[in-house]
């Protein structure tokens, strides 16, 4: 996210967390800092999530504390021992793997103690925001005890099938390019039943 007026209908819905990405060489971009502008519309309620790529650890903490953000999003090659100098410092961590039909998970094991979420995306340069899809039933293969984000290609269409996916780590969905108008500019009419759907889902 990044417009403000997109902003102000969206904090309206009641996300549980919103986006801003730090990675310079995405369409979505929001800069080197969050705008006071946009801090000034987003409630406590809902968490500020950071996402970098491959960031210089000092750089990347030192943006954390001028955005003011909540929770960190590490969407690169980042390693264990990166995650772990955040958790030192008290840094919540979402740690993004780019999962292939032929995805080892027990790559992602060595961040468990070190990270409090895990996000599995779709396999692109892109790094995020593709629009494509994995299989999900290679989610059944993870025996981990980070719960995780499913992220990747999900749409408006999609909610019942997320819903039928039973893996008890499963813990969020992150939407982003099926819910766009174009990059950065979030699509409400279809963000509104969808994560009304979501928040009145029961098993």
């Amino acid at each position: 996210m990044r417009q403000p007026f997109n902003i102000r209908e969206l904090v309206k819905l009641n996300p549980d967390y919103i986006g801003f990405i730090f990675y310079p060489k995405s369409k979505r971009f929001i800069g080197e800092v969050i705008p006071e502008e946009i801090h000034s519309l987003i409630p406590g309620s809902i968490q500020k999530v950071g996402v970098f790529v491959n960031e210089p650890f000092e750089s990347l903490v030192e943006k954390w504390v001028e955005s003011k953000l909540d929770i960190i999003q590490l969407h690169g090659g980042e390693l264990p021992d990166y995650c772990k100098r955040l958790k030192v410092l008290n840094i919540p961590v979402i740690k993004a793997f780019s999962i292939t039909s032929d995805f080892d998970f027990n790559s992602v094991y060595p961040f468990e103690k070190v990270c409090d979420y895990f996000l599995f995306d779709s396999a692109t340069e892109l790094r995020g925001g593709s629009g494509l899809k994995f299989n999900w039933d290679i989610l059944n293969q993870y025996k981990g005890t980070r719960p995780f984000f499913l992220s990747g290609g999900i749409k408006c269409t999609d909610i019942d099938a997320i819903k039928s996916i039973m893996h008890n780590k499963l813990y969020a969905v992150d939407v982003n390019s099926g819910f766009e108008i174009e990059a950065g500019l979030k699509d409400l009419l279809k963000l509104a039943p969808f994560i009304y759907d979501f928040k009145n889902f029961k098993v």
